[in-house]
Parts: C-alpha cells; sequence; structure tokens
C-alpha cells in the first residue's frame, strides 16, 4: 500500500506556526523602517507647525472662523478628541501649539518616546480637529500615523532612547522617567476628574497606557526574569502587528487611488494631470509648469504613469526588485507634487509613509553615509562626546554581512 500523500503534513505545519509565533514574538520587526517613519512624521509635523506658526490663530485658534460652537457641534457625534475643544482660551491654545512643537522635536530625537509619541498624538488630533476642514490628504494620513505610532517601538535605533539604554544598566533608576510619569498621571487625573475627559474610549485609552508603561517599568526593575521576557513578547506582537496595519494602510491607500483612478475619463485618456498643472493656486513655478503642461507626450505618461505605479504597487510587492522599482517611482512623484504644485508636508507625509517599505540594506547604508558626514562636520571634542557606545547597533559602519543579517530579520518586503 502507497504511503499517504498528507503523512508529515501535521508536523510541518505545525513547525511552521511556532516559527511564525516565534518570529512575530521575539523581535520588534522592521526596526530601522519604524524608525524612519518616526523621523519623517515629526519632520512633516514639526515643518508644518513652524510654517503656519504666524497663522496659527486663524487656523486652529480662537480667531479662527471655524468657532468653537460649530467644532464642538461638528465633532459631537464621532467623538472626535481634541483638547482645543476644552476651552476657547488663547492661553490654552498657545500651550497645546507649543507642547505640539515640543512632542514633534521630542518624537524627531527619539527621547522618551513612549510619552512623546503620545503626546503627539494629542497634539496632532487636537489640532486637526479643532478646524477639521483645513486638512489635506496629507493631514489625514498624519492623523492615522500619529495613532499607530503610539504602538510600535519605533526608538530601537536612531534615537536618545537607544543611546541611553546602550549606556546605562537596565536595572538602573530613572528619576526623569519617574517624574514624567507622575506629571502625565497628575494631568490625566486632573482632566478625568474635571470633566473634561469625558469620552470612555480615550479615557480606557490613556489609562491604559499610563499603566502599561508603570507595569512595564516595574517589571524592568524587579522581576528580569520570566515576567520580563513575557512583557517583552507582548510589546513585541503589538509593535508588529501596528507594523502590519501601516503596510496594509499605505496599499490601500494607493490601491484605492489607483482604482479609482481608472474609473476616471480623464486618467483614461492621459490629460488628467494637465488639469492640476494649470491651477493657478497650485502653481508655485509658472514657467516650469507651462513647459511641462505643453507637451502632451510627457503629459501623457505622468497620467498613465501615475495610474501604473498606484495600482501596481500591491501587486510588486512579490517581487522585491519590482517593489524597489516602483517605490522609487513613488517617492520620485511625490517630489514632483511638492515642485510642481506646492504641497511640500503632503508630499512629505506620504514619503515618510512609504518609507516603511525601504530595503533595510539602504537604510543602514544611508545611515552610515550621514554619519560619517556629521563626523566630518563636527569638531573632535564633539566627536568624542557623541561616539556611539561599545556593543550598540551605531558602534560601527554596517558590513555587507551585517546588512544581509539584518535583511533576514525584517518583516517587511524587501
Amino acid at each position: 500500500m502507497p504511503p499517504s500523500p498528507f503523512k508529515g503534513v501535521s508536523k510541518g505545519f505545525d513547525a511552521a506556526l511556532a516559527r511564525g509565533i516565534g518570529h512575530v514574538t521575539r523581535r520588534a520587526l522592521g526596526p530601522y523602517q519604524t524608525a524612519i517613519v518616526r523621523i519623517g512624521f515629526a519632520v512633516t509635523m514639526l515643518g508644518f507647525l513652524l510654517r503656519e506658526w504666524p497663522h496659527r490663530g486663524e487656523l486652529y485658534g480662537p480667531d479662527s472662523p471655524w468657532g468653537l460652537d460649530l467644532a464642538a457641534r461638528f465633532t459631537a457625534d464621532n467623538q472626535a478628541f481634541s483638547v482645543l475643544l476644552w476651552t476657547d482660551s488663547h492661553l490654552w491654545f498657545e500651550l497645546v501649539y507649543h507642547l505640539t512643537i515640543l512632542a514633534s522635536v521630542a518624537l524627531l530625537l527619539g527621547w522618551r518616546t513612549r510619552l512623546a509619541t503620545l503626546l503627539f498624538m494629542v497634539g496632532v488630533l487636537s489640532l486637526q480637529n479643532r478646524s477639521i476642514f483645513m486638512g489635506d490628504g496629507g493631514d489625514n494620513v498624519i492623523h492615522l500615523m500619529s495613532m499607530y505610532l503610539t504602538l510600535t517601538r519605533c526608538a530601537r535605533v536612531w534615537s536618545l532612547d537607544a543611546r541611553r539604554a546602550a549606556r546605562t544598566p537596565r536595572d538602573a533608576a530613572d528619576p526623569v522617567g519617574i517624574a514624567l510619569w507622575a506629571a502625565s498621571g497628575a494631568a490625566l487625573f486632573a482632566a478625568i476628574v474635571s470633566g473634561k475627559l469625558d469620552s470612555v474610549v480615550w479615557g480606557l485609552f490613556f489609562g491604559g497606557m499610563w499603566a502599561t508603561h508603570a507595569v512595564w517599568w516595574l517589571l524592568r526593575r524587579h522581576a528580569p526574569g520570566e515576567p520580563r521576557v513575557v512583557a517583552d513578547m507582548i510589546a513585541n506582537l503589538a509593535h508588529n502587528a501596528a507594523l502590519l496595519v501601516i503596510m496594509c494602510e499605505v496599499c490601500l491607500i494607493y490601491a484605492t487611488a489607483g482604482w479609482y483612478k481608472i474609473q476616471g475619463s480623464r486618467w483614461q485618456d492621459g490629460t488628467a494631470v494637465y488639469y492640476p498643472m494649470n491651477l493657478d493656486y497650485f502653481t508655485p513655478w509658472p514657467w516650469l509648469t507651462d513647459f511641462l503642461s505643453a507637451n502632451g507626450y510627457l503629459v501623457l505618461a505622468m497620467s498613465y504613469g501615475t495610474v501604473f505605479v498606484q495600482v501596481g504597487f500591491v501587486f510588486a510587492l512579490l517581487n522585491r526588485r519590482a517593489k524597489n522599482v516602483l517605490l522609487f517611482a513613488m517617492v520620485a512623484e511625490h517630489i514632483g507634487i511638492a515642485v510642481l504644485m506646492g504641497l511640500p508636508f503632503f508630499s512629505l507625509a506620504m514619503i515618510a509613509m512609504d518609507s516603511v517599505f525601504l530595503p533595510t540594506a539602504f537604510l543602514l547604508w544611508g545611515g552610515s553615509r550621514l554619519r560619517l558626514a556629521a563626523e566630518r562636520l563636527l569638531p573632535p571634542s564633539v566627536r568624542r562626546r557623541l561616539a556611539p557606545p561599545p556593543g550598540s547597533e551605531a558602534a560601527a559602519a554596517p558590513l555587507p554581512e551585517q546588512r544581509a543579517a539584518d535583511e533576514r530579520e525584517t518583516a517587511v518586503p524587501r
């Protein structure tokens, strides 16, 4: 009697399942990708807040034509979160706006990133939900990513937190962290007791994050064995799930945009790009847009190329080289939008979102080149102070075998 063709299938499935579970619980996948996403969105929001600083009151503050009563009525049905809806005080608005700037800087540098991601999210949601009609597609992306970043371990590399973790023992005291945790807890308690934070969902979220950070600190200090290992596995699982959501979000945005374009008659006849390039409000360089839009073949190529890149990107994830080519094309497309249409922050947000698919080898190569360039510009005394500690991930320039190992350990398609 011939052996069953299904012999050993159960064993192979169990082994594959065990490897998969171990893969998503043993490590935080895509550390360099999540770090560049963190840096990209922090730079985007910081640049926007600084550019609009002279007009901040008219955009999001008490001087806005979209008054507090209108904003409160508009957000009452969907329970949108905004601390700027608590009061119409000028002082409160200035405090929130400038704290958002500081949170963006902290997120950019990776300083106390767990708290920085939460403050960044609070600032982004508060400003955008205060004047909902001021945003565009880039603001929607920042809105979503600010929430996803709170669940990621996006400061494992290229951050002050990573540098501090490499220089100090794991069980060392952390008075600054305790002070920040106590201050944030006091602020949360005051918001709940005063009735300002009346949303059950948001109250549970902020309270849960605050309690989670307390438990994490206690485990790091007093339970270095199995409890800490289990907590680390849960944190890795949350990080990897958030990373998967970010990747799916990128695919969903481009797939829906591409398929909707296919249905448009102007995209079908290859003239769609011509019209936005001739809008008065979106022509910072009229001579350049006139030169490009005057060439019918170039307009046709840009129109069809945009649709091809957006629709084909999801399918290109099945092949590393095809994905990298289309990713480069999408970045070039957003740079073109920034230059030709004067939408730099929209383009920066989209490029920061696309960065989740950048190859690890490319990010390591770029990071090493930036580090070498910075070392040449800094004086020797400052260079010695900023030198990465021995044993840290930034201590040496990545060698080819190191890059290959990181490629194998990274979950995102390469």
